[in-house]
């Protein structure tokens, strides 16, 4: 009987019958020690059990919050059988996680994406629970895996529940429930059985302070020594009493309790393999067992509560505590098992304890667990006794922090190992572990400093080095950097095409940049995947559309092939950018939707909010005033030009000009740009604010250097923009017409329907209004299908001044598209195109459920109710 939980129980039912319809979900029960969370997850497996549904459990155990997948491995041993029906990536994932192979894991979030995809295969043979116990002790492999799995979690038949300690163990974006303590009438009734005299009652209810785990206790405590003593704190009343408790216990039972805290997971035979060596035996847990402190099985030792292993292992001294984990240590047959003990049993420096570490550490690394890899090299440098080498641990220990999305904690061990060492060798080793977290701090400059600095003074990684400073240089509007990592790079022999083309970007020289940029560009696709990189960014510099958008749908896809899920956002990014420029709207939403969920499930805040600029500016476009503003807000420094570019377009869109000047103005500004493309891209927006003010002298610098980017590049769309600002502020037809014939080459648009709008209007006002309207109507059928509103109403007004009144009630057409959500759109194309429900899954990171949920949802909305349908519809 649980008393006082109908709250919860509720909550727990409700979570149980959505998985049983159809409907995941996860719910975390937080509170402090003995709030009776344990009896909800024992309640809700006993009640899903008994419904049919299949349960999946998992206990943390805090000596082993630090090995890595500690807790997967024991939620996932029994069903290991279901790995073989995963995509291959993800199948190797696991497959390193239990152990059965050992190869490299290259994304630390692909391990969370074959759990999904493990626990979603096994609800396919019915309704799936999934219990995480003492959630705060689990590692944070094993603690990402599983929560990235629940918040993906949605038509796939599996319930998820954690219960967790007031502390540790964050959950954003997961529902919260927190038990309360009872009150006095259901701890009256908790209490009933243990025939307490009143006086001892009332006053066991005031000290517990309606924790029931202490109303037990202390009943029982109270009940056999009416005169017992406890301390201040309901914690430390818990653990005094069961201090008490295994104080009164035989010597040799407290050195087996001691043990069995000490292994930590349970295993039985390890346990009685190390006591053996201090003369412990099976026998000696009998007394504990007796008194219920500790279940005992073939194989297994659990206590009670995890309390009462804490009170075993805090009662014995120093001296046994390190005699345990020794004997542990050399009872392991698991070198990971083994790595755990050693440090606590290790109390000076010792190299070959040290070395064994370090091989942990790098296995751990190896399936991307790098906060225990982390830990690993720390437990190494401290029992390390040459400082050299325990510099080098401690630099390795800050590369896996980072690598773990523990930016201040890789900054203090850096500067831990900076202090301790004078070498330039090392000294270089830290630099980019250092560059890298400022730059993701913010400090920008200081990071391509630091690494130029650091490069210049003696040996490092060298090109590589020089390679990452160039690129934060250029993001931080540093020009010096950029230059400086230029030339040392040309002076090693090791020139690269794309630091000496945005070398002489930075100087305004496009003519020998952009030709650089192109041999970047040349050499990327059959190059490394760096090489890719760099050609993709390259691309975006010169403007090249159409290889921008080529590379990045290739890095999207090969993010999906490959399980990279925490580099998808990025290329999603790049990719959704590119869509927008070819006006393909709705395709870009979807491709920030996934993006922007991926991030949130992954941790990946600021990009978050730096994917707010790509439907700022579809909303700028189609003149959704309050959604761009909103968006717009919250993007960081480092996607300034573009979030200032979406709001000028939108007043320049509603004819404040001079409000749109000066954004702008201020937001590119002299000198070096950050986002050449972007900022590139605004010159026309400068332009034409500038002109309509009759100020077009505050628009010549940034004209003339757009033309000459625009030539050196030839790119059409450039060379079309470049010929209409000329046309704009001369006044010249012919630059109207030669701006006409490039945007026939180009993919971007929105960007030809201006310039038709703007040549519309001059022939208008040359009195041609024949051609005006054919040039107009042209401008507003592009207008209409990109949903531009305040463009298309511009379009329609000049129209009615040119004599067409037929344009005024003209409605856009209805796209069938426009029903579906992002995800849904995403689902139905690669459906479309001949993909299984389970390839689909793959590619965007869902379960087959959720996929088939999408489609489900989807046929009505598209008047369809079969694939074979939905092949025949136009979803482009």
């Amino acid at each position: 009987m649980l008393y006082g939980r109908s709250t919860e129980l509720a909550a727990l039912d409700e979570l149980t019958a959505g998985a049983r319809e159809g409907r995941s979900g996860a719910l975390v029960l937080r509170g402090e020690a003995g709030i009776g969370k344990t009896a909800l997850l024992d309640r809700a497996a006993q009640s899903a059990s008994a419904s049919g549904m299949r349960v999946l459990r998992v206990t943390g155990v805090e000596p082993e919050a630090d090995l890595a997948f500690g807790g997967l491995v024991q939620l996932l041993w029994p069903v290991q059988d279901r790995l073989d029906g995963l995509p291959g990536p993800q199948a190797d994932a696991l497959r390193a996680v239990l152990g059965a192979t050992r190869p490299p894991t290259r994304d630390r979030f692909l391990t969370g994406l074959a759990v999904l995809t493990l626990l979603a295969d096994l609800a396919e043979q019915g309704p799936l629970l999934c219990l995480v116990d003492d959630a705060q002790w689990l590692d944070q492999a094993t603690s990402d895996a599983l929560l990235f799995a629940a918040r993906r979690l949605a038509a796939e038949q599996v319930a998820m529940v954690f219960a967790t300690r007031d502390e540790g163990f964050a959950a954003p974006g997961l529902t919260e429930l927190r038990p309360s303590r009872l009150d006095t009438g259901d701890a009256v009734s908790l209490l009933a059985d243990l025939g307490l005299p009143p006086a001892l009652r009332d006053q066991v209810i005031a000290e517990s302070a309606g924790n029931p785990l202490a109303l037990i206790e202390f009943g029982a405590a109270r009940r056999d020594d009416p005169g017992s003593f406890t301390p201040v704190t309901v914690a430390d009343r818990v653990l005094s009493s069961y201090r008490t408790q295994i104080a009164a216990l035989p010597e040799k039972t407290r050195l087996a309790l001691l043990f069995a805290a000490a292994e930590g997971r349970g295993d039985l035979p390890l346990q009685m393999k190390a006591a053996r060596t201090l003369g412990v035996g099976l026998e000696d847990l009998e007394d504990a067992e007796r008194a219920g402190l500790i279940q005992v099985t073939e194989s297994t030792v659990v206590f009670r509560h995890p309390l009462i292993g804490t009170a075993a292992y805090q009662g014995a001294v120093l001296a046994r505590r390190i005699a345990a984990h020794q004997a542990l240590a050399d009872a392991a047959d698991d070198p990971d098992c083994r790595a755990r003990h050693l440090p606590l049993a290790t109390t000076s420096p010792d190299d070959e304890v040290a070395s064994e570490l370090v091989a942990a550490a790098e296995r751990a690394a190896d399936r991307s667990a790098y906060a225990a890899a982390s830990l690993l090299h720390q437990q190494a440098a401290r029992l390390t006794p040459d400082r050299r080498a325990q510099v080098r641990r401690l630099t390795d220990a800050a590369a896996c922090a980072l690598n773990a999305g523990h930016a201040g904690q890789a900054r203090d061990l850096a500067e831990q190992a900076e202090r301790s060492s004078p070498e330039p060798e090392d000294l270089a080793r830290l630099a980019s572990v250092r560059a890298a977290v400022m730059f993701e701090s913010g400090e920008r400059r200081e990071a391509a400093r630091l690494l130029l600095r650091t490069h210049a003074a003696g040996p490092g990684p060298g090109p590589a080095m020089l390679r990452t400073g160039a690129t934060y240089g250029w993001f931080a509007d540093d020009a010096d950097s950029v230059r400086e990592a230029a030339e040392r790079l040309a002076s090693l022999g090791e020139a690269d095409p794309m630091v000496e083309g945005m070398a002489h970007l930075v100087d305004d020289d496009y003519a020998r940049g952009l030709p650089l940029l192109e041999r970047a560009v040349a050499a990327g696709p059959d190059g490394s995947d760096a090489a890719r990189t760099r050609a993709l960014h390259s691309a975006i510099l010169l403007g090249d559309d159409a290889t921008a958008m080529e590379l990045a749908a290739a890095e999207v896809a090969r993010c999906r092939a490959q399980g990279l899920i925490g580099a998808l956002p990025q290329a999603l990014h790049l990719l959704a950018e590119r869509q927008v420029l070819a006006g393909a709207h709705r395709d870009a939403e979807a491709s920030v939707a996934e993006a922007v969920e991926i991030a949130r499930d992954t941790g990946l805040r600021e990009r978050v909010a730096w994917l707010g600029g790509v439907p700022a500016r579809i909303a700028a476009i189609e003149g959704d005033e309050r959604r761009c503003r909103d968006l717009v807000r919250d993007v960081p420094d480092v996607g300034r030009v573009a979030g200032e570019s979406a709001l000028s377009l939108l007043e320049l869109a509603r004819g404040d000009y001079e409000a749109a000047l000066g954004r702008l103005e201020t937001a590119t500004g002299p000198g070096p740009q950050r986002h050449m493309a972007m900022a590139m891209a605004t010159v026309a927006d400068q332009v034409e604010a500038a002109v309509r003010l009759g100020r077009s002298e505050r628009a010549e610098r940034p004209m003339r250097a757009f033309e000459a980017w625009a030539r050196a590049g030839r790119q059409p769309w450039a060379l079309a923009v470049a010929h209409r600002c000329r046309a704009l502020v001369d006044g010249r037809e012919e630059d109207y017409r030669e701006a006409v014939r490039l945007h026939a080459q180009s993919r971007r648009p929105f960007e030809r329907a201006r310039t038709a709008l703007l040549y519309g209007e001059w022939l208008r006002r040359a009195r041609r209004r024949s051609e005006a309207r054919d040039t107009l109507r042209s401008a507003l059928e592009e207008f209409e299908g990109l949903r531009a509103v305040p463009w298309a109403e511009r379009a329609r007004a000049e129209l009615r001044a040119a004599g067409d009144a037929t344009t005024s009630a003209k409605a856009t057409a209805e796209n069938v598209l426009d029903r579906l959500t992002p995800q849904e759109l995403q689902v139905v194309r690669l459906a479309a195109d001949g993909n299984s429900s389970r390839e689909i899954a793959a590619q965007l990171f869902l379960s087959r459920r959720t996929v088939e949920h999408h489609l489900y949802k989807a046929y009505p909305k598209l008047g369809v109710g079969s694939r074979r349908e939905l092949a025949r519809l136009n979803l482009v």
